[in-house]
């Protein structure tokens, strides 16, 4: 890569330095490494496009390895999803690896650690342990268990695998410094007995590896260069290194653990604790549903791998947390889909509206371009007729200068049609308008090369011919809660904050050209918005999920609030 093309982040230049210090440039590897305990979300998105965006610039590999080490929680389904996840995203792993893989060598290290008197069987409750570790003011004291002999904390640690012993009865710990600052240098866990089915190794284990100790191991089985992570792992940073110490050979690529800010989304939680309660209990319809701050939640709801992947380098790579308004991402993927969705028409709030001179029974197609981006897109037909839908609020009977839409005495072109004149309305006894009724001018039909089509008027709207519409299911989303930050307010259960507006369904009346349309298809709905066709839909209905408007204007209602 090429340091002259672009600054570089802290990340980037720690490699820069230790390529200069003598690390060679074949050595360099890296690694994406998901606990297969949930879906991925927006903020595994951005360590994604980190690892593997330097594998790509650094021309090096990058593993995409499992941190499989707790089959209590762990499932097949979440080891797919995150796999789907990143092919979507653009990205292509050199191997796939886990943790799992080396179990056998962890414990024969394990074994080694208790031989030299480094790790111990404790057989304390949970409690004892946790008042025997001290505080962050107050230093820790020995386990009763501590000095152990050897000969009787192997014989133990054999039957721990063996499966003699229910869970919590023993777990074995590094013995390293009960009185160390850092509590997590006080003799931490190692492993702990699980009589759990793991997904990959079957009962083959009734022990499992802690998370610290697995990590930084299977790194270095791996021989992955950095290790890069985020800032909550910091203090795991001396853990990670007393560990490798014990095993390192200096003829091998030693990784180094380094910590980047998590990048925190505004009215979103992604703790996957707290997205898998939203799902269980039923707060959402599932870990992909359009709201969720899972990147399959995005993908359902429309957004494209490349907006997330530009929203990855927008934001970039810090070293202190803060929050990102939401609207950034909705930015980046409003400009990508103004780049890529073909344009159609669609009425949402729907009004009928009649063309008193336009022949009964007569219809026509009219030519409407896919895209003003794209050329390459080309056209389309849409049928016209004397009986149409537009929008509600594209009609006033009375309305100031400012509301350059349809009324009664001014004129307005249907979007790729004529020219209209409202004339007048039709109301019910409660007094709402049913139908407005208007004339068109024949001749000023868009594009048909005639003076009148020439013809300026102040508003244009879209519309929908009411003998050729399709009815559709859809689903308007809104931010899954109401609060900014409703991480932020320890004191307050998060789903307090969850917004009772966040789905409305209604119908829908689109052209027909969308008839076709097929799960995952992304459109804007001229004047409305961008729509994407859900995996809900049969070859009986169509559902579409709002992507994100055309325009920003959650800044402005929260404003006025």
């Amino acid at each position: 890569m090429s340091t002259e093309e672009k600054a570089l982040n802290f990340i980037e230049q720690i490699i820069e330095e230790d390529l200069k210090n003598g690390l060679s440039q074949d050595k360099l590897r890296f690694r994406f490494p998901p606990e297969p305990n949930g879906y991925l979300h927006v903020g595994h998105a951005s360590a994604i496009c980190l690892n593997f965006g330097l594998g790509i610039d650094y021309k090096a590999s990058v593993n995409l390895r499992f941190d499989d080490t707790n089959p209590a929680k762990e499932e097949q389904e979440f080891v797919d999803a995150i796999k789907k996840d990143i092919e979507w995203l653009g990205f292509k792993w050199t191997e796939e690896r886990y943790a799992s893989d080396y179990f056998q060598q962890l414990y024969d290290w394990t074994v080694d650690f208790i031989k030299q008197g480094k790790a111990y069987i404790d057989s304390q409750s949970s409690e004892d342990m946790a008042k025997q570790k001290g505080t962050p003011t107050q230093v820790g004291s020995d386990s009763p268990y501590r000095n152990r002999s050897v000969e009787e904390n192997l014989d133990l640690f054999s039957r721990m695998k063996k499966g003699e012993f229910p869970n919590g009865t023993h777990i074995l710990r590094a013995k390293i410094d009960m009185s160390h600052t850092n509590m997590l240098m006080r003799d931490p866990i190692m492993y702990r007995i699980l009589h759990s089915h793991h997904h990959r190794t079957g009962n083959d284990w009734c022990i499992y590896p802690m998370y610290d100790w697995a990590h930084g191991e299977s790194d270095y089985i791996e021989q992955i260069s950095h290790s890069f992570c985020t800032l909550e792992f910091l203090p795991h940073r001396e853990l990670y290194d007393w560990f490798l110490d014990q095993v390192y050979d200096s003829t091998k690529v030693r990784p180094k653990q380094r910590e980047f800010a998590r990048r925190n989304l505004s009215h979103t939680v992604v703790s996957k604790r707290k997205l898998l309660q939203l799902v269980e209990e039923k707060h959402v319809t599932s870990w992909d549903d359009p709201r969720m701050s899972t990147i399959s939640g995005m993908r359902r709801r429309g957004y494209t791998p490349m907006a997330i992947r530009n929203f990855a380098t927008t934001i970039g790579i810090a070293k202190r947390s803060n929050l990102i308004d939401v609207s950034l991402l909705e930015f980046c993927v409003r400009e990508d889909l103004n780049k890529t969705a073909p344009r159609v028409m669609a009425v949402l709030n729907p009004v009928k509206l009649v063309i008193t001179n336009y022949p009964d029974g007569k219809s026509e197609l009219l030519e409407a371009e896919n895209s003003q981006e794209d050329a390459n897109l080309g056209f389309r037909e849409v049928p016209f007729s004397n009986e149409l839908y537009i929008e509600r609020e594209d009609f006033q009977e009375e309305a100031n200068k400012k509301f350059f839409r349809l009324t009664l005495g001014t004129e307005v072109r249907l979007k790729n049609g004529y020219i209209i004149k409202g004339e007048s309305v039709v109301k019910d006894s409660n007094g709402n308008i049913t139908e407005i009724h208007c004339t068109y001018d024949e001749d000023s039909r868009s594009g048909s090369g005639t003076e009148a089509s020439q013809r300026k008027v102040k508003g244009t709207i879209h519309w929908v011919s009411i003998q050729h519409a399709i009815t559709a299911e859809i689903r308007l989303y809104d931010r899954l809660f109401t609060h900014e930050n409703p991480d932020g307010d320890k004191e307050v259960d998060f789903k307090e904050y969850i917004n009772p507006n966040s789905l409305e369904v209604i119908t829908g009346y689109l052209e027909p050209s969308l008839a076709t349309a097929k799960d995952g298809d992304r459109f804007q709905f001229q004047r409305l918005g961008y729509y994407c066709v859900d995996r809900d839909s049969t070859n009986q209905k169509l559902v579409f999920n709002k992507t994100v408007g055309l325009r920003d204007t959650w800044a402005k209602v929260e404003s006025k609030e």
